[in-house]
């Protein structure tokens, strides 16, 4: 892990790094109270297709749970946005489009990004302000598309907040044999006027997660016009599980 920037505000420090792992560079952000030390939960944030670790709901997001609980969070580049490229994400739609194709043209995009994922909170368990003694997930649209998979895959992930996706898309089937296997709480978020996931697929992939311990919102709108009380929602879910 290579630390690239350090910078405190409103008693929330921010850390942007690297994670070097296979040839593959994972770049990161991280969000702990100033000052704290100790273990504390961790909240892993997974953004959406057309942006990324550094877009404003997720920086908001992460904020909120360091402010508001006194978690970690951190949120890592998506396998073609921000400073995984060269453009560092400067031109607006580039990024969505190359994650489409990679979805339909790449099968072990979800292996490899899982694999990064892993990486990553192996780094932050080492670390004296993090210590992740309890992980959290939260990702929507392609934030479960890949997060799904990872939740199932890693046994430190004790709750998920899922969303903006169905049973439906290139991976559907490797989606549909996950989703069973994913047995810790999950709230999952869904929008009534979704076009790029209709309700009706959402619900198929709610019904078929394998956890007993889970809730479904469904809220009026688009697909990218989730209600801020559903970010109150989030928070109030995962805190629920990781104070324990």
């Amino acid at each position: 892990m290579r630390w690239i920037e350090d910078a405190e505000a409103g008693g929330v420090r921010q850390r942007r790094f690297d994670i070097d792992r296979d040839g593959r560079v994972v770049p990161g952000l991280l969000w702990t109270p100033a000052g704290a030390l100790g273990p504390r939960p961790l909240v892993a944030i997974g953004h959406g297709g057309g942006g990324s670790k550094s877009q404003g709901y997720v920086v908001a997001l992460a904020r909120r749970l360091v402010g508001n609980r006194g978690f970690a969070a951190v949120a890592i580049d998506g396998p073609v946005h921000g400073d995984r490229r060269a453009d560092h994400g400067s031109v607006p739609g580039l990024a969505f489009l190359e994650f489409s194709q990679m979805w339909a043209g790449d099968p072990a995009m979800t292996d490899a990004m899982i694999g990064d994922w892993r990486a990553t909170l192996d780094a932050l368990a080492t670390l004296e302000d993090v210590g992740a003694r309890a992980v959290g997930w939260w990702g929507l649209s392609m934030g479960t598309i890949l997060g799904l998979p990872l939740v199932a895959a890693d046994t430190r992930i004790t709750v998920a907040v899922l969303g903006l996706m169905g049973m439906t898309g290139p991976t559907r089937a490797r989606i549909a044999a996950d989703a069973p296997t994913v047995t810790c709480p999950v709230l999952f978020l869904a929008q009534a006027h979704d076009s790029l996931f209709p309700p009706s697929t959402a619900i198929e992939l709610f019904e078929a997660l394998g956890s007993t311990d889970k809730r479904l919102h469904l809220q009026p709108g688009q697909h990218g016009e989730v209600p801020v009380e559903e970010f109150d929602a989030s928070e109030a879910f995962l805190a629920r599980y990781l104070e324990r």
